[in-house]
């Protein structure tokens, strides 16, 4: 199995609304996809420099390939409805292969 994970940090003037629509709008339209089996958004607990609240969403996916059809078919179009954020978040991805779960 593999997890995409996205680090989002947020400013904390914006972060009410900015949860609210990952909770209600962005999550749910990528669990749609039908490409991950399940998300975990978890706050991150450290201060940074910068300010802001971060957080990690953490999809699992079978496979890379069904990785890699979600960002083909999908990745665009989600990330372009980060518009009424843009400015106010820095996002960064990492791609995590399940090695052992016990």
């Amino acid at each position: 199995m593999y997890i995409y994970n996205v680090t989002i940090n947020i400013q904390e003037d914006i972060h009410e609304k900015w949860l609210e629509w990952m909770k209600n709008e962005h999550i749910p339209e990528m669990m749609a996809t039908g490409k991950f089996t399940k998300a975990l958004m978890s706050r991150v607990m450290v201060e940074e420099e910068m300010g802001g609240l971060t957080y990690s969403v953490q999809y699992t996916t079978k496979n890379r390939e069904m990785l890699l059809r979600y960002y083909e078919e999908d990745a665009a179009r989600l990330r372009a409805k980060t518009k009424p954020f843009e400015g106010l978040f820095v996002a960064f991805r990492t791609e995590l292969e399940i090695v052992s779960e016990q």
